[in-house]
């Protein structure tokens, strides 16, 4: 009988290079993030360059004796995806890798137990049970690291502030405390060495209050904000932050797909919680792909829409790369829009990519969520994007024309949103589902999805070929039918689901023919 293997330091450098950022922050964060899913509204910080050691101790609820003893597991975690950021496991082993002895200390109720535990070989991490040292009084769980290195950035606090900060700065901003107050209920609060971390709010002339709610509820699904300021930002500061659960994602404009003008004098942040089930393993991006990946792409394009809205009332509306590559896409775009509202009703998680709506979008039929039991697979709300401006007014999104249209003029607007602002018509804007081209020479697929545009691999030698035969529509539409697969449908269904799609396209074409004689 043979066994299985695993060459533990391979494992463990394969997960290091998996999270972005330097292996330090990640260990920071992940332990950070462990202490916030306990529910921990303190979190004491300790750095001990002389030792050397880093010691982070929470109020949090703590772990069984048995729960320890898993917690050294790889891979192991009681967690459930979507209540939390962390759900894998996997994070905090990454620590052994930079790190002589990692101490974990906890406490819950009667039990009080702590370990200590290690990389001895490439294929050994021993841990032992040892006494505890009294670091939790009454409840929680302390880390306490060991650096190989006095020099290691661990015991260095300005490190350790920076990248807090950076990491959890929505637990650092007032603005947000309202939509995290149902995930911490008791606020939360950083101390290192000594010192409470104190607020740090938008700063600048122009400060514009965002909130996107979820159909006709009243209370906010994400909230944020967006700021411009006088003078260039830091690079790290530009563009739009989005965090989850008070940890931050992703930065920047390009997960947005919007360039204004002054790009590098406009930042922003915007919480949104419902997204911590479509976080990918390192938490540092969204699921694009099933259920996951509707939900991240509909709440995706809602703060397109509020983003968008808020820089038109600032006259800051720049033109992006692949808004240009849309432009010159339109015409193949009309019929694919026309297949695309025939197939949402067969196919629904393809409405977040194509059902765009002038007051905003209602629900979404996505089926059961993915990870959670017991889902009856009702309807999945869709956000609708409001924006509240500070000092801006509210956004004109103009809803009456939804809650009184037939289905007809419902799927003529499913690519544009007229923004209307003081009486005045702006001009539409388009957030379906947009076709681009690149050239990717070494890339064997036809196209790819990425967020809500197609990339046609123009480098592809059938794209060339169909060039040549003057047959890019037939070759442009397959493309997109075999991106769009893995999103629609399982693995297994993706042929029929081709079908289907081609089949639609040539019915959009033959109608479009039929009106052009008319």
């Amino acid at each position: 009988m043979g066994e299985t293997r695993v060459d533990l330091l391979h494992l463990l450098e394969d997960l290091r290079d998996a999270y972005p950022g330097s292996t330090e922050g990640t260990i920071l964060t992940e332990i950070v993030a462990n202490s916030l899913d306990s529910s921990a509204a303190t979190i004491v910080i300790t750095t001990d360059p002389a030792a050397p050691a880093l010691t982070i101790v929470d109020d949090g609820a703590g772990m069984r004796r048995r729960e320890l003893a898993r917690y050294h597991d790889v891979a192991a975690s009681a967690k459930t995806r979507g209540d939390g950021i962390g759900f894998a496991g996997v994070g905090i082993k990454v620590a052994l890798l930079v790190c002589t002895e990692v101490v974990t200390e906890t406490r819950r109720g009667r039990h009080h137990v702590a370990s200590s535990w290690r990389l001895a070989s490439r294929n050994r991490a021993p841990w032992r049970w040892i006494v505890p040292e009294g670091r939790v009084p009454s409840r929680g769980t302390a880390v306490r690291l060991v650096p190989e290195t006095a020099l290691s950035p661990l015991v260095d606090p300005g490190f350790v502030e920076s990248v807090l900060r950076r990491a959890f700065q929505p637990l650092f901003d007032p603005a947000l405390a309202t939509i995290l107050r149902e995930q911490y209920p008791r606020g939360v609060a950083v101390v290192l060495n000594g010192r409470a971390l104190d607020s740090q709010g938008a700063e600048g002339p122009e400060v514009a209050q965002l909130s996107i709610r979820v159909g006709r509820k009243r209370r906010p699904a994400a909230a944020g904000y967006l700021v411009r300021a006088a003078e260039p930002l830091p690079e790290a500061l530009r563009g739009v932050a989005i965090s989850t659960f008070g940890k931050v994602i992703r930065r920047g404009w390009d997960w947005l797909g919007l360039a204004p003008a002054g790009a590098d004098r406009v930042a922003g942040l915007i919480e949104v919680p419902a997204l911590a089930e479509s976080l990918t393993l390192n938490k540092a991006d969204f699921i694009r792909a099933g259920a996951r990946g509707a939900t991240y792409l509909a709440y995706r394009k809602a703060i397109q829409e509020a983003v968008a809205h808020q820089l038109g009332l600032w006259g800051d509306v720049g033109e992006s790369a692949e808004r240009a590559r849309r432009r010159a896409a339109r015409p193949i775009e009309r019929d694919l829009e026309a297949v695309l509202a025939d197939l949402a009703d067969e196919f629904p998680l393809l409405a977040p990519l194509v059902e765009q709506r002038a007051g905003g979008q209602r629900r979404l039929a996505a089926g059961p969520a993915i990870g959670r039991p017991g889902s009856s697979g009702a309807p999945l709300p869709l956000p609708e994007a409001s924006v509240a401006g500070a000092p801006a007014p509210t956004t004109g999104i103009d809803s009456a024309a939804h809650e009184t249209a037939p289905a007809s003029s419902e799927r003529a607007s499913a690519a544009s949103a007229h923004i209307v602002d003081d009486g005045r018509t702006r001009r539409p804007v388009r957030y379906g589902l947009g076709i681009g081209f690149e050239a990717r020479p070494d890339d064997p697929e036809l196209g790819r999805l990425v967020d809500s545009t197609v990339w046609v691999n123009e480098a592809h030698p059938a794209y060339r070929r169909a060039a040549a035969s003057r047959s890019e529509g037939y070759h442009t539409a397959l493309a997109v039918a075999l991106a769009l697969a893995p999103l629609a449908v399982d693995p297994a269904k993706e042929h029929a689901f081709i079908n289907a799609f081609l089949a639609s396209w040539g019915a959009a074409i033959e109608r479009r023919k039929g009106r052009s004689r008319r």
